[in-house]
């Protein structure tokens, strides 16, 4: 979509490794001349208190474009499991031993289940931390571990398929894709809400007509209704607005996760 709002190519170069941390370095030292572009997601915001040498500092390196869009995390079972809701989940783990995966160590989902079982619950369960989402709920679904704590874009499809039995979702408000599934805030955590965001930045120092014309054309995206569809459709909102805004989120994003890392002791280094 972006390559038809500009009239030129644009190159999606995956560039995996460290959390997020080897695309964001390579980025932040990148010409800042709005041909090099980060699209990452909220572990920028985790990474700058998890990471003790991501490679680059989160709030001063790169000018924040946009939020494109958001998803809540999603906890699910293993359908064998006894604990059909969150409430029972805690009371099994209260006198059992329970295994959760999630799609690495520090990602998001693994941060909520911490924070939720570990400091508001005060249960433990054993993390088990896996490639990516897809073989966490791979192993949900075979049995091998009974809870998995994933983006939600990645377990919807396994939702509705009843292969995995949703637990409950981050947000504040129900999904509707999956409508059945309950909210952590109404499963007796109120004021609960935690997301994986997307966002887009460029390099520190990019000409701020660049910035405004890019944040533009990504709203403009963001406003049609096809796209806001299939966005909808693997679980993301989309979220645009200004980006002034965006810097306000990644701002408040890295002082909220700061927070929850130091309240749960997670560590990947």
């Amino acid at each position: 979509k972006l390559s038809e709002a500009l009239g030129q190519p644009v190159v999606v170069e995956n560039r995996a490794g460290a959390g997020g941390n080897i695309a964001a370095a390579q980025v932040a030292k990148a010409a800042p001349d709005g041909y090099q572009l980060l699209v990452t997601t909220s572990a920028l915001a985790v990474n700058a208190t998890l990471s003790k040498a991501p490679g680059y500092d989160a709030l001063k390196d790169f000018v924040p474009i946009s939020i494109v869009a958001a998803s809540p995390n999603v906890l699910v079972a293993a359908p064998s499991l006894a604990a059909r809701n969150l409430q029972e989940v805690i009371t099994f783990a209260k006198s059992g031993k329970l295994n959760y995966g999630t799609a690495g160590n520090g990602t998001t989902p693994h941060l909520t289940a911490e924070y939720l079982f570990g400091v508001l619950a005060n249960v433990k369960l054993t993390h088990i931390p896996y490639q990516g989402a897809g073989p966490a709920l791979a192993a949900t679904v075979g049995g091998q571990i009974e809870l998995a704590s994933v983006a939600l874009p990645a377990a919807v499809e396994m939702i509705k398929a009843g292969k995995v039995r949703g637990i409950a979702v981050t947000s504040l408000k129900r999904i509707g894709a999956i409508a059945e599934v309950p909210t952590v805030a109404e499963s007796g955590f109120a004021g609960f809400e935690d997301a994986t965001w997307v966002s887009v930045l460029a390099p520190r120092g990019t000409d701020p007509a660049i910035v405004t014309q890019l944040n533009t054309q990504i709203n403009k995206i963001l406003a049609e209704p096809e796209f806001r569809a299939r966005l909808a459709g693997v679980g993301f909102e989309a979220v645009g607005g200004s980006a002034a805004e965006a810097a306000q989120t990644v701002q408040s994003e890295v002082t909220r996760w700061a927070k929850v890392i130091q309240a749960t002791g997670v560590r990947v280094d």
